[in-house]
C-alpha cells in the first residue's frame, strides 16, 4: 500500500512590512521570473539592487492594505481546512519566503515512512515562472530520495470543479451587490508574463485561455474579456494589458455601465489585486463615468477547500523533472 504526503506549494507574500524587502529580493532574483543573459552572480546583484529600490515604493501599497501579504495566511489556512478533509497533515511550502524553508526542508527530508507526495500547486494555470520556478527550486535544495517521491498535479485551468468554483464566486459576488449579468461587462484579469516566455514554449497564456473561455460561457449574458495586469520591466508582454483595457474602458463595454474585474489566475487577494485592481484600475474605469467592482478571489471560500481537497485525489502523477523548462 502506498504511503502518501500532501504538499500545497505558493508564491508567500511578505507576512509584515519589515519582510518586503526580502520578499522582493527572493522574487526579483529568480531567473525563471526575470530571465537575463547575465551570470547568476551578476543578476542577483543587479536585481537585488532594483528589489531594494522598488521595496521603498511598495511600502506604500502594502501600508494601504494593512501592511502585509494575505497569501501567507491564507496559504496555512488552506493547508489545515485540507488537512481535516483528508485526515492528514498538508505540509505547506511558500517560494518566496526564505526565512520559512529551513523548517520546510526538514520537515519533508523527515517523512522517512512516506513513499509518495502529491504536490498541489495555488497556480490554476501552469507557467515555469510560478509551478515551474518551485519545481526548480526543489531540484536544486531537496535530495534525490525525496524528490523521487514528489508527484504533481500540474496545472488545472479547465478542471470542473475549478471552473464551478469560480462560477460560484462570481455569480455570488453580482447577486450580493445587485448586478444584472445582461448589464455587465466582466474584465477576467490575469497575471501577465513576457511575451517571449510564450514565444518559446510556455503554455500559460493557452491554460488563460481555456479557463476564460469555460467561465465566459458561464455567463453568456454579460459582455467578457480576457486581459493581462501586473507587468514589469520594458519588454513586451502578452496583451491586452489591464491597464490599457481600464483607461480606453468605453471601447469594451458596448455601453454597459457596470464593469466587474475577476483575478483569473489569483487565488488569494493580495496586492495585486487588493492595491492594483483596487486603487488603480477601478479608479480608471470610474473616471469614465461608469460603475466599478472588483470580485474577490477565492481565498479560504468552503467549496474551494472542497475543491482543492478533491485535486489532491485527480494529480497525474506528474514527476518533478517534467516540470523544469528543458532548456536549463
Amino acid at each position: 500500500m502506498t504511503r502518501k504526503a500532501y504538499l500545497l506549494v505558493n508564491f508567500g507574500g511578505p507576512r509584515d512590512l519589515m519582510e518586503v524587502e526580502e520578499f522582493l529580493i527572493s522574487l526579483l532574483c529568480d531567473q525563471e521570473v526575470i530571465r537575463t543573459s547575465l551570470p547568476a552572480w551578476a543578476h542577483k546583484l543587479f536585481f537585488t539592487r532594483v528589489a531594494k529600490k522598488r521595496a521603498k515604493n511598495l511600502l506604500h501599497d502594502y501600508t494601504k492594505i494593512g501592511g502585509k501579504s494575505p497569501i501567507f495566511e491564507d496559504t496555512e489556512a488552506l493547508a489545515g481546512s485540507i488537512g481535516k478533509i483528508l485526515g492528514a497533515e498538508i505540509l505547506s511550502f511558500h517560494r518566496y519566503l526564505p526565512k520559512t524553508h529551513p523548517g520546510f526542508i526538514e520537515k519533508i527530508e523527515n517523512l522517512n515512512n512516506i513513499s509518495q507526495i502529491q504536490v498541489l500547486p495555488l497556480f490554476p494555470q501552469f507557467s515555469y515562472a510560478t509551478t515551474g520556478s518551485i519545481a526548480l527550486w526543489f531540484s536544486k535544495f531537496l535530495s534525490p530520495e525525496t524528490l523521487a517521491k514528489l508527484r504533481w498535479l500540474k496545472s488545472f485551468p479547465g478542471h470542473h470543479s475549478y471552473i464551478a468554483v469560480m462560477e460560484n464566486c462570481l455569480r455570488e459576488y453580482l447577486v450580493n451587490i445587485g448586478l444584472k449579468e445582461e448589464e455587465t461587462t466582466l474584465l477576467f484579469s490575469a497575471h501577465g508574463l513576457p511575451k517571449n516566455f510564450i514565444l518559446t514554449g510556455d503554455p500559460y497564456q493557452n491554460e488563460c485561455i481555456l479557463s476564460f473561455e469555460k467561465l465566459r460561457d458561464c455567463f453568456p449574458k454579460a459582455h467578457s474579456h480576457l486581459c493581462y495586469q501586473s507587468q514589469f520591466g520594458r519588454g513586451e508582454w502578452i496583451r491586452p494589458y489591464t491597464t490599457d483595457v481600464c483607461e480606453r474602458i468605453s471601447e469594451w463595454t458596448e455601453g454597459r455601465k457596470n464593469v466587474v474585474i475577476v483575478p483569473l489566475t489569483f487565488t488569494s487577494d493580495h496586492i495585486e489585486t487588493l492595491y492594483e485592481i483596487e486603487k488603480l484600475y477601478l479608479e480608471s474605469i470610474r473616471k469614465a463615468g461608469l460603475n466599478a467592482f472588483r470580485c474577490p478571489a477565492l481565498n479560504r471560500r468552503e467549496d474551494w477547500i472542497q475543491t482543492l481537497a478533491e485535486l489532491f485525489h485527480s494529480t497525474d502523477g506528474m514527476s518533478n523533472e517534467w516540470l523544469l523548462r528543458k532548456s536549463l
